[in-house]
Formats: structure tokens, sequence, C-alpha cells
């Protein structure tokens, strides 16, 4: 067995048409190859949004971290995606990442 991190989707449904939120939610799970970490993932998440507006949109990306339980550390890589993109990097984080519609705290730039 091994240590997999999943990455499930989430949107906000409350009768909206457009404008709504998401989630993307990365969870940490022992098993025996990528399916069955999908698999545990999806189970949970449709146990997430049970009783709520939140809809699962049925994305699940899946990464492995390794089979060694020591390798469980602060700072391990826990989910990596690679995309090829043809945006200059600003532009990127715009699309991706920094749109200016997240729910997040800003911080400082480290030193």
């Amino acid at each position: 067995m091994g240590w997999y991190s999943v990455r499930c989707v989430f949107r906000l449904d409350e009768g909206r048409d457009a404008d709504s939120a998401y989630e993307e939610r990365v969870t940490l799970w022992r098993a025996d190859d990528f399916d069955s970490a999908i698999e545990l993932a999806e189970r949970e998440a449709l146990e997430y949004i049970e009783d709520t507006d939140w809809a699962y949109l049925g994305l699940a990306q899946c990464f492995f971290l390794g089979d060694d339980v020591d390798k469980i550390v602060p700072g391990i890589e826990v989910f990596s995606l690679i995309r090829d993109s043809d945006l200059t990097p600003e532009e990127y984080l715009d699309e991706f990442f920094d749109t200016g519609t997240e729910h997040q705290r800003h911080s400082s730039p480290p030193d």
C-alpha cells in the first residue's frame, strides 16, 4: 500500500445560474493503487457534501506520494499537476490561480 493525495472539485449550487463558488480539495489516502485512492476519495467527497448546497463535479486527480510512511513529513509534496500553456506567467496565474474571485487571505511575501 502507498500514500496518495487526491484533488476533488466541488461547486456551491445555491440555485445560481452563474457566478458560483468552486472548491478544490486535496485529501490524503492509503491505498493499493491510483484507482483505489480515487474510489476512496470520491466516496468521501460524497459524504463531505451530504446535506449541503455543494455538488461534487466528478473530477478527481491523483498523485502518488510513495509507500514509506516515514516520508510523510512537513514540507513533503502532496500534489502536483503539470499543465502545458502558451500563456505568459502573469496571464497563467491570472487565468488559473489569481482571478480576484478567490476566497483567501493575503500574506506578506517571504523575505
